[in-house]
């Protein structure tokens, strides 16, 4: 059963395209140095496993971490951009694949891990819910049940997946310009009406803390695919504005402290910046490879690294330099990172796809498609001996058909080419500080 068209090009926008690109490693650059932020924020702006607060222990880098946070709307504003990317041409079974494959083994094994280690030393954290928590917590569901994340940044993980059902409906009647741009119009109308509204399921579903970021990727990429206009300029200036009015209210739920919010609108700015840099071009002579190994690190150091991390400082708090510990703290946990994208992200990761393309060809075979009655305006140039049904196509659409379907399957193909899947760049976030 296909669950979605190829997305074709509204308007014969195919003229409009650019030359495929070359594999953007700036994004993977840019993803990491996200992951960076959240783990600096983690492991010297929150008492975590210090026992008191890190700004008498930190007094210095204490002022730059405490806005580390900001890492994670760097991360959904990639992830609406790469999403829409990988997307484009591919059918709703295809996206759900993509993502299961990619979100769900890591996630298993760290949920064992930190649980794990929660558990024989609890001194920091303890598993709320106990056994029943931690088997809830391996749907990523456990966020919509009202049960507790086993570690505290898995909650930003919900909140990708509540982004990829609203924009399976755009992939399941086929992804185009169009369609893209209108639903970042009509989310950011209905995140702006759960404002005023006051109902809590469609604040939940809306999101209007984090939608600009999304709806801004998906814009910066139609630029990137096409050109930019003045419409698309205009998505983002809004997002932007709209996530900039955001900005105090994430500033009090990540600190306990009266800090200004001007630091955090400013790294939010400058996040903006580079990724219009990236979607008109600007930034595509930069082919370092290694940085698509280091983007590869960021998913699973980002499940890795807060309750184990603060575990581990607790029990060498008192043993080891502060700034040795947690310089050497962040290298074990890239070390583990990396450990965990060769032992469970590739290898589970390929199984689990494989398995699930084979059951979504049984449900196709099963499934099979009516065909629709051919209306008499279809059957007109049709060539004689051509067989009922077919439609003429003009020489000239089939020519843009060609050109259209060479550029997406090179741009994926660009993309793609890697030491792994580019995965929804956003999942590294950061958890609710102490007391919140």
């Amino acid at each position: 059963m296909r669950f979605a068209s190829r997305g074709d090009l509204d308007g014969g926008l195919v003229a409009g395209q650019k030359p495929a690109a070359p594999r953007l490693y700036v994004l993977d650059g840019l993803r990491i140095v996200a992951a960076l932020m959240v783990v600096f924020f983690h492991y010297v702006a929150l008492r975590g496993g210090w026992g008191q607060d890190p700004e008498h222990i930190f007094p210095n880098l204490w002022k730059f971490a405490q806005y580390g946070w900001t890492g994670v709307e760097i991360f959904f504003l990639i992830s609406g951009f790469v999403i829409c990317m990988s997307t484009w041409g591919r059918s709703l079974g295809d996206f759900f694949i993509s993502r299961v494959s990619r979100v769900y083994p890591a996630y298993w094994v760290a949920i064992l891990l930190t649980a794990s280690v929660v558990t024989l030393w609890p001194q920091v954290r303890q598993i709320n819910g106990g056994f029943d928590g931690v088997l809830t917590n391996l749907t990523m569901l456990q966020s919509g049940l009202g049960v507790w994340d086993v570690d505290g940044v898995y909650w930003t993980l919900f909140i990708e997946l509540k982004f990829y059902v609203m924009f399976a409906v755009v992939v399941a009647t086929g992804v185009t310009y169009r369609k893209c741009v209108l639903f970042c119009v009509l989310w950011t109308v209905v995140a702006l009406a759960s404002v005023q509204a006051d109902i809590k399921l469609l604040d939940q579903w809306a999101m209007p803390l984090y939608q600009p970021y999304f709806v801004a990727g998906i814009a910066f990429y139609l630029m990137y695919r096409y050109r930019p206009n003045a419409l698309l300029w205009g998505i983002t200036a809004m997002s932007l504005l709209l996530a900039e009015h955001h900005i105090t209210r994430r500033v009090a739920d990540n600190t306990t402290h009266n800090i200004p919010a001007w630091p955090a609108r400013v790294i939010v700015f400058v996040a903006f910046v580079l990724m219009a840099l990236i979607a008109c071009g600007k930034l595509n002579r930069i082919q370092w490879r290694w940085l698509s190994t280091a983007g590869a690190l960021t998913y699973p150091l980002y499940l890795l690294h807060q309750y184990i991390g603060m575990t581990v400082i607790y029990g060498l708090r008192d043993r080891v330099p502060r700034h040795v510990l947690v310089i050497g703290l962040v290298v074990v946990m890239l070390g583990a990172a990396w450990l965990m994208h060769k032992l469970v992200e590739r290898p589970l990761g390929t199984k689990l796809r494989k398995v699930l393309r084979s059951s979504m060809e049984e449900v196709r075979q099963h499934s099979p498609r009516r065909a629709a009655p051919a209306s008499p305006g279809a059957l007109q140039g049709v060539p004689q001996g051509a067989p009922q049904g077919a439609s003429a196509v003009p020489e000239q659409h089939a020519g843009r058909e060609e050109v259209r379907e060479g550029a997406v399957a090179q741009r994926l193909r660009a993309y793609e080419t890697g030491t792994y899947e580019q995965p929804a760049g956003d999942r590294v976030a950061v958890g609710r500080p102490d007391g919140a």
